[in-house]
């Protein structure tokens, strides 16, 4: 069976520095660990890495759409692999868990996430596996939607490596190991 894990976030430049891309940034520390590289998927609506993570057959993938417009996508990929939810890992960012904070869970809603939204209204399902990276919440009057599009302080980007690469590790585990262990090892 394969795995299909989604790296959520937004295209290009102008948002690649961002809380909302951190799912990118994990998607691209496990294709290294694959020794691949994104290329074009048929579709042209996402980027994928195909080949074994942890020694699991597993597709790497990253929308080329806008957080928003994530479901399509990852639709599409799932559809195209042959890969049902319940081998779904979707990585995404999580306003409700503080900067470093790392859930892996199976199920549930959206949580006002639109990224999270609109994978579940595409699969008609909230049945996949999540990968929850706190980014923290905004202080004081600043939106939600600012803050996630807002690059990382001095301070959190000097930890960010570390916490980026255990997102991965917390992702191979889960493929290799089951939700139970990895939640064990990792949820805090």
């Amino acid at each position: 069976m394969t795995w299909l894990v989604v790296g959520l976030g937004n295209p290009g430049p102008t948002y690649a520095a961002t809380r909302h891309n951190v799912g990118y940034l994990v998607a691209d520390v496990l294709a290294a660990r694959m020794g691949g590289t994104f290329k074009s998927h048929p579709s042209k609506r996402a980027d994928v890495v195909e080949g074994r993570l942890a020694d699991e057959r597993a597709v790497l993938g990253r929308c080329r759409s806008y957080m928003n417009e994530s479901g399509g996508p990852v639709s599409t990929l799932g559809s195209y692999y042959d890969v049902e939810p319940d081998h779904l890992v979707v990585v995404h960012d999580e306003v409700d868990l503080p900067f470093g904070g790392l859930r892996v869970k199976f199920g549930g809603g959206d949580n006002g996430h639109n990224g999270l939204r609109s994978v579940r209204q595409s699969l008609g399902s909230g049945e996949f596996f999540r990968v929850r990276l706190g980014v923290g919440r905004p202080t004081g009057r600043q939106g939600v939607h600012e803050f996630v599009l807002k690059p990382y302080s001095s301070a959190e980007r000097k930890e960010l490596p570390v916490y980026v690469e255990e997102a991965a590790d917390a992702v191979e585990s889960l493929v290799t190991r089951g939700l139970e262990a990895t939640q064990g090892a990792f949820n805090r």
